[in-house]
């Protein structure tokens, strides 16, 4: 299982506006059955960190090419997307491994320096 961040840089005094265009548009990938249930969060300038920054994350069993699969596009995420590209100024993806029972280590093992996975 993965996480996958969308990040932004966001115009100024835009954080807001973007974080509901972006929000608008994880709710049609999740509705449309192409993304888990999308979450999006962001700093305008009112909390410490990084200003004027957006973030979507969802996760994903496989970490796949948007290209060349068989999801048809939706023309509202189409349209939002553009508005979305007006107030920012750069965006990036990030992927994460999502840490699951399955994947956990067993730790007396680990601390000898043996790679082993937890009983399950």
């Amino acid at each position: 299982m993965y996480v996958i961040k969308r990040v932004w840089k966001v115009k100024a005094r835009k954080a807001r506006e973007a974080a509901t265009v972006a929000a608008r548009i994880g709710d049609l990938y999740h509705q449309a059955g192409q993304r888990s249930e999308v979450r999006v969060y962001f700093n305008g300038t009112t909390l410490p960190g990084k200003r004027d920054r957006l973030f979507m994350e969802w996760t994903a069993a496989t970490i796949d090419s948007p290209y060349g699969n068989d999801s048809l596009p939706i023309p509202e995420v189409q349209e939002l997307g553009a508005r979305l590209r007006e107030l920012t100024d750069e965006s990036w993806i990030e992927f994460y491994e999502l840490m699951t029972p399955a994947k956990a280590m067993d730790l007396a093992s680990a601390e000898a320096g043996v790679v082993k996975s937890a009983p399950r």
